[in-house]
């Protein structure tokens, strides 16, 4: 199974998969994974303008899902904007138990112990989706697809990278658009802008305002079950950076929220908005327009502790690793295991622990006997669980 996995990941770590831009790599797996496992009938569901989904079935059993595309692109704009760094990043590595490589936590290295299990198996399904990472106006994702064009099992089981346990229950999320629109003007005469200066010389009021609402949304989070809350600002753009002569009457500042709890975003950003201007209207921003927009990513979702997919992944975790998966509370990463509860999919989630790569941060580390371990996990509920 080890050289198996190295093998996959070989594979995955030449082929580029953009998030909706999967397709040639969807086929290109494909193709590899007929040669190597010709029993098995390897299909590619293709979507949108470029994405791509491997799917594939041996009879009865649970969907085990992971997704092709990584966080960051290999080269371009976001990695350089993202990491401050544009040099080329290394192949794959293997030092002993360790292996580096680009993407490997989302999600090249539960991609490969899925897929590997999956073959290994003999039932179930499996799903390595395309535009599986969240993304705002991300358009229509490879499991939305499947969704629309396949029926679903019971159960299903999603690999990806996350703490040293078994979840059951996961955080829904939303996107916020906070924007702050003055007058243009000129640096040359500051006093020509709304404000004078710039809506951008005062970001900081914004700034401040949006720590103080962080702090209160996060004290107020109820941690149900095993998630909890979370809010971080990842993008602030305002005015061309090819004329920083001009002062510009806009700026944009995008914030990602996670709610264990069931949150409404709309509501959540008429809050933040009415704070905003508050605090607007006592600053320099006083003359300055408000808004913010929420973009729904997923709504919160729990599976019941005594669904068959649970009991089955307590067992084997315990059986796997000698004890039984440790209490989380207070976790915050959302996948599509929220969605696929929408659905009505019993759903739970496991995987590695990656961390960054010492030589290179934008790489991740992680372990070959952890990641078989994981490997054997999900080749035993693909075939102990019922459709």
């Amino acid at each position: 199974m080890r050289q198996q996995l190295l093998d996959v990941l070989q594979l995955l770590d030449t082929t580029p998969a953009p998030r909706g831009q999967e397709r040639t790599a969807a086929h290109r797996l494909r193709s590899c994974c007929a040669a190597r496992w010709p029993h098995i009938e390897w299909q590619v569901q293709e979507y949108g303008r470029e994405g791509g989904s491997l799917i594939a079935t041996q009879g009865a059993g649970p969907l085990l899902y992971s997704h092709l595309d990584t966080s960051l692109n290999h080269d371009g704009a976001g990695i350089r904007l993202i990491t401050g760094d544009a040099a080329p990043v290394g192949p794959l590595g293997v030092a002993d138990d360790v292996v580096t490589g680009f993407g490997l936590g989302v999600a090249r290295g539960p991609v490969a112990a899925a897929l590997v299990a999956f073959a290994e198996a003999g039932a179930g399904r499996l799903l390595l989706a395309g535009s599986g990472t969240h993304r705002r106006a991300g358009g229509i994702t490879g499991l939305e697809a499947y969704v629309d064009a396949y029926p679903l099992p019971r159960s299903a089981i999603v690999a990806k990278c996350g703490p040293p346990t078994l979840l059951w229950h996961e955080p829904g999320a939303l996107y916020l658009t906070v924007r702050v629109t003055g007058r243009s003007g000129v640096a040359m005469a500051a006093e020509s802008a709304t404000p004078p200066g710039g809506v951008v010389a005062s970001a900081g009021v914004i700034l401040d305002e949006l720590a103080r609402w962080r702090t209160a949304y996060l004290a107020a989070d109820p941690r149900l079950g095993q998630t909890g809350r979370a809010c971080g600002i990842g993008a602030i753009d305002s005015g061309w950076p090819d004329k920083p002569d001009l002062l510009p009457a806009q700026m944009r500042i995008g914030l990602y929220v996670v709610a264990g709890d069931q949150v409404e975003p709309k509501a959540l950003a008429a809050e933040l908005a009415d704070r905003l201007r508050m605090r607007c209207a006592e600053s320099v921003l006083r003359n300055c327009a408000v808004d913010v927009e929420a973009e729904p990513v997923a709504s919160a979702a729990a599976t019941p502790t005594d669904a068959p997919v649970v009991t089955a992944a307590w067992a084997a975790w315990l059986d796997e690793f000698g004890s039984p998966p440790p209490t989380v509370t207070g976790w915050t990463g959302s996948t599509d295991g929220v969605v696929l509860r929408a659905c009505g999919v019993e759903t739970v989630r496991l995987g590695p622990q990656a961390k960054p790569a010492a030589d290179d941060p934008r790489c991740d580390e992680l372990s070959l006997a952890q990641l078989t371990a994981y490997a054997r996990i999900y080749r035993r509920l693909l075939t102990e669980l019922p459709a």
